[in-house]
């Protein structure tokens, strides 16, 4: 049965098309859900840079597939939302902050 924290473990693993930073640090995925009774459904909520960001059908594809790589998870379900807006000053990891001179 996958758990939250093995989706997100694995999410960890895609990185921003344009930034090549992980998405979990740059603070873009929002939220991970598992349901079923065996835990087989996943609903990912995340968010891009930008709405008008030109890679975000490959990227939630990306984050698609990572999901599913994960034991026992059948489907997946994608959810942009821009809200609330990214804001790396404060959704970003520290180290995400310094690559991106934020401080």
């Amino acid at each position: 049965m996958p758990t939250v924290d093995q989706v997100r473990e694995a999410l960890a693993e895609v990185k921003d098309p344009e930034l090549n930073l992980g998405i979990v640090e740059l603070g873009l995925l929002y939220d991970v859900t598992v349901e079923g009774a065996k835990g087989e459904h996943v609903t990912v909520t995340m968010t891009l840079t930008s709405p008008m960001c030109p890679v975000g059908p490959l990227f939630k594809q990306s984050v698609e597939d990572r999901t599913k790589a994960v034991e026992g998870v059948e489907s997946v379900k994608v959810e942009i939302t821009f809200s609330p807006p990214w804001d790396p000053k404060t959704m970003a990891s520290d180290d995400v902050k310094v690559a991106l001179g934020i401080w």
